[in-house]
């Protein structure tokens, strides 16, 4: 929801208020789907992992029925439908693709068969982008677009360190992540050499019309989420990496408080 609100603020234009927050709120509640989508789906699997075991699908808390997906999928479609109304169907594309992303092409068919998986299921969170884009302008402006690539590379840097924390856990229940397929020291390069490119995506909004708040955000959440990347590439182990997946939360963070700082100065 707040990356769709990064996404309005860094594309140039106006949209009235009302429709922003219908619009963030319908984001909101399909990732919500989504990811209960991701439990429901997965609790057998969740059993096996010590992070994900207490979950309540998994816990038994919640009994796995019809009734719950059917929920599922009602908040999805209502959530689509809400941004439809409020803004456009562009909007409502964007808003159902995120949620499809994660739930159906990551969760179901890439996540148990190929290390690529959370590589394309990153479009969920770009997907998010472009339905705030979509709020101002139907026709995605390059800001956005850039946003929106920066939130595809921001997620594989983001899992891969978690799953070299917990590579025995996606091991044992039989999860191909990057660390499990290839080994740790092959996924810390590659989450070092994806971070660069994250990185340089990060600054280029600002060779449009994103303002220094922005610049600042991408410096120094970029800068400071390279040197825990370092410090991994140099001893990949269990506290690096996950030093790593803490750095790069913060980094998106500030990344996406400049561009709102930006857009909210800029209106």
């Amino acid at each position: 929801a707040i990356t769709a609100l990064a996404g309005f603020a860094i594309t140039p234009g106006h949209a009235p208020a009302w429709q922003v927050a219908v619009l963030t709120l319908a984001v909101l509640v399909s990732s919500a789907a989504a990811g209960a989508f991701n439990q429901y789906y997965e609790h057998e699997l969740d059993r096996n992992m010590e992070r994900t075991r207490r979950r309540p699908f998994a816990s038994g808390a919640l009994r796995p029925h019809l009734g719950w997906l059917a929920l599922i999928v009602g908040l999805c479609l209502a959530a689509t439908a809400a941004a439809w109304w409020s803004v456009n169907p562009w909007a409502a594309l964007y808003t159902f693709l995120g949620a499809f992303f994660y739930a159906v092409v990551y969760t179901v068919w890439l996540k148990r068969r190929t290390w690529w998986n959370i590589v394309i299921g990153g479009l969920a969170g770009s997907f998010a982008v472009l339905a705030g884009a979509a709020a101002v302008n139907p026709v995605i402006a390059p800001e956005a677009l850039l946003l929106a690539l920066v939130l595809f590379l921001w997620t594989p840097s983001h899992f891969w360190s978690l799953a070299i924390a917990y590579r025995d856990d996606y091991s044992k229940a039989g999860v191909p992540m990057l660390p499990v397929v290839k080994g740790d020291a092959v996924a810390a390069r590659a989450i070092f050499a994806n971070t660069i490119l994250l990185v340089a995506a990060s600054v280029a909004p600002f060779f449009y019309s994103a303002g220094w708040l922005y610049l600042a955000g991408a410096v120094i959440g970029g800068g400071y989420y390279l040197k825990y990347n370092l410090r991994l590439l140099a001893n990949p182990n269990r506290n690096t990496a996950m030093a790593c997946f803490h750095a790069s939360l913060l980094q998106l963070s500030v990344l996406l408080l400049g561009a709102l700082l930006d857009g909210a100065l800029a209106g």
